[in-house]
């Protein structure tokens, strides 16, 4: 474990309770960091909080639920930690809603919540992280591939990681010679869920290929920020799909992936 000098250090992890949030988690527990956690569910939170108690006696962990989606909570929580003047050397920003239907589906508060968790809150927190930041701050944003081109019946989703995307290499660049590091992660399907198993397999050979782990995907991304990239593919099918279908033209693409996904249904938040 790595030790870690200034108590007041943290590392902040949104989505903490979820299938990655967890990976993150439990990577930096190995490394030592101090953490900060917040999730939606303050009992799995503290689930949570009680399971690295055992695994790692002496690390500080401290826990706020939080509602990321909404301005109010979202506020109360950095204000909660700037109040208990705690320095942040880590955000990762993982939270997230994956929701999967057509435009015409969605009510107005679902629009809000999906662009608010998948983009807005990631924003504010890196604005929050850089006033707080300890003498260096990684952050690692966790985008999509899924943001690399535009998706019918995926549309705000894949706009908000791709607009995710995209401010994290302008942030990257404005925080030059600041001793902040700033990397777009972008995996693909991680089996997470038992929805999200089930698509991989309805893949088939290529689902089983692309899709990879909760902690490979957090393990990458640590290391990533460490070096300071840019952005990150996550596992070699993904890369090799970015290459293979970058020359083909919009409207194919955009005619496969809605042939596809319009088949595809999901809204578990």
């Amino acid at each position: 474990m790595k030790e870690r000098l200034h108590t007041n250090e943290y590392a902040l992890v949104t989505g903490a309770t979820g299938g990655l949030g967890r990976a993150f988690t439990f990577a930096l527990a190995r490394r030592g960091y101090s953490l900060l956690l917040t999730g939606r569910s303050e009992e799995k939170l503290s689930a949570l909080q009680v399971e690295l108690a055992e695994r790692y006696p002496e690390l500080p962990t401290r826990i706020y639920a939080a509602d990321l989606s909404d301005t109010g909570s979202r506020i109360a929580l950095t204000e909660q930690i700037a109040a208990e003047n705690l320095r942040i050397s880590l955000l990762a920003n993982v939270a997230g809603a994956d929701i999967q239907k057509g435009l015409v589906e969605y009510t107005q508060e679902k629009i809000a919540f999906q662009c608010r968790v998948n983009f807005e809150a990631a924003v504010s927190l890196c604005r929050f992280a850089i006033e707080y930041k300890a003498d260096r701050l990684e952050i690692v944003n966790v985008s999509s591939v899924s943001g690399i081109y535009p998706m019918p019946y995926f549309a705000i989703y894949s706009a908000a990681k791709g607009a995710l995307t995209s401010f994290s290499q302008s942030l990257r660049a404005e925080m030059k010679g600041q001793n902040v590091a700033v990397t777009a992660i972008l995996p693909g399907a991680m089996p997470t869920r038992d929805d999200i198993k089930e698509q991989i397999k309805g893949q088939g050979l290529w689902g089983r290929l692309a899709a990879k782990s909760p902690d490979s995907v957090a393990e990458t991304s640590l290391k990533a920020v460490h070096k300071n990239k840019r952005k990150v593919i996550v596992g070699f099918w993904n890369k090799m799909m970015r290459i293979g279908t970058c020359w083909l033209p919009t409207s194919w693409r955009l005619h496969f992936i809605a042939k596809r996904w319009s088949k595809i249904s999901k809204d578990a938040f």
